[in-house]
């Protein structure tokens, strides 16, 4: 497989052996891939670059699945968000924050003790479009499950996995020594405004390769603390209004902003790529949304993104129900590239200078996928003893025990708990 990251072209070794990812479609190169191009983006010009451990990427991309707080583990999913039968197929929703889960229940009339299968009635009752529909009027997320559309895909494709341009030559280049192999963006700050998973895991791959990463988060919008503390290694978190003038202050000084929300909330805000290359030339601008930009005012994640693509139902075990990946593998990929990216972006300007801009989504993620090659039936299920894979941090009170870095010859530092720095470099 070969990546084009600023116009270099990144050959993909093949592995020692597949990534025990099992599915139908290729998820095992994909994440094979996308971790070996953060780390060859990372690595040029310092030192060769040496081979991942094919199990350890398979847990890091279910690291959900390994996390531990204080020797428990944490439930990912809500119940809201699953796929449901309707009168003509399926959809999928996506409730595990809150305030989407309150509008889900909104949608539907539901209580908060109604049981699955009085849901379950109520979503049968209707079409997929107007369970979705219903769903969305309430400020809800809802998808249709359905087949895969090959010319979409394929038109996709012919788009730049990731999308890197210059916005401006507006700024000199940056020089300066070169940073040890161990640390290549040690003195580089990023500030991460993204959530979920794909923007964490993006940038706690630069806090791994020693970039100095505050995240920043709207005071009025909670996250998922155990969900931050699996991303969030290297990293400080602090809450900031956006419109409060200490975020200009910390554009001023960042060298990268990666934006992880709506487009179009970016917009609103005065953080769009445009707005931001203005204000601050030299910067290196990141987006990173679920649909692509030309989708500004839509929400999604990587399940819904899997189901409306054709991806569940490509991975259905009996033909008929729908199916997942073995991991939320678009998010972690779309992580490691978009990493990659920013690396190669990085270089380039210390050379050249100017203002840039890297972004992806995680459908064009799932376009990639798609066109890959794809087994009739996917691989049995490897074991993998996890014991040499998990690293132990202490978090104030706190025991976390997360996977360890898939990137070889890098150490996680300890994450903090959310929202308990201040916002300051």
């Amino acid at each position: 497989m070969r990546l084009m990251l600023a116009d270099a072209q990144i050959d993909i070794p093949d592995p020692p052996c597949r990534v025990p990812l099992p599915s139908r479609l290729d998820t095992a190169s994909l994440a094979w891939a996308s971790v070996v191009a953060a780390g060859t983006a990372a690595h040029s010009a310092h030192c060769p670059v040496a081979i991942p451990d094919p199990a350890r990427i398979a847990m890091a991309y279910r690291s959900d699945r390994f996390f531990r707080l204080d020797g428990k583990t944490q439930s990912a999913w809500s119940p809201y968000s699953r796929f449901w039968r309707t009168s003509d197929g399926w959809i999928r929703s996506h409730g595990n924050y809150p305030h989407h889960a309150r509008a889900f229940r909104e949608a539907l009339d539901l209580g908060k003790s109604a049981s699955p299968e009085h849901i379950e009635a109520i979503i049968a009752s209707m079409t997929g479009r107007e369970a979705v529909a219903r769903v969305a009027h309430a400020g809800g997320l809802a998808v249709l499950v359905n087949p895969e559309d090959r010319k979409t895909d394929a038109a996709l494709r012919t788009t730049a996995l990731i999308d890197i341009n210059k916005i401006s030559t507006d700024s000199r280049p940056q020089g300066g020594a070169q940073a040890e192999a161990m640390s290549p963006l040690r003195g580089i700050r990023v500030l991460d405004l993204t959530r979920v998973i794909a923007g964490p895991v993006c940038t706690r791959t630069l806090a791994l390769l020693g970039a100095d990463v505050l995240r920043i988060d709207p005071p009025d919008l909670p996250e998922i603390g155990w969900q931050h503390l699996d991303t969030g290694h290297g990293k400080r978190s602090a809450l900031l209004d956006a419109r409060d003038p200490q975020m200009e202050s910390l554009l001023q000084q960042a060298d990268v902003v990666i934006l992880g929300y709506r487009a179009a909330t970016m917009e609103r805000l005065g953080l769009s790529p445009a707005a931001l290359a203005r204000r601050h030339p030299g910067l290196v601008i990141a987006q990173l949304t679920a649909w692509g930009t030309e989708y500004p005012n839509r929400v999604g994640f990587d399940s819904l993104v899997q189901a409306e693509s054709g991806i569940a139902m490509i991975e259905s075990v009996d033909g008929k129900t729908p199916g997942v990946l073995p991991a939320q593998a678009l998010d972690h990929s779309a992580g490691y590239l978009l990493a990659a990216g920013i690396c190669a972006v990085l270089a380039r300007r210390r050379v050249e200078g100017g203002t840039w801009q890297v972004s992806t989504s995680l459908r064009r993620i799932a376009a990639e996928l798609l066109g890959m090659p794809r087994r009739v039936a996917p691989e049995a299920e490897v074991a993998i003893d996890p014991s040499d894979h998990l690293e132990d941090f202490a978090v104030q009170e706190h025991t976390v025990t997360t996977v360890r870095s898939a990137l070889p010859g890098f150490s996680f530092a300890a994450p903090h708990l959310w929202a308990s720095d201040a916002p300051r470099w």
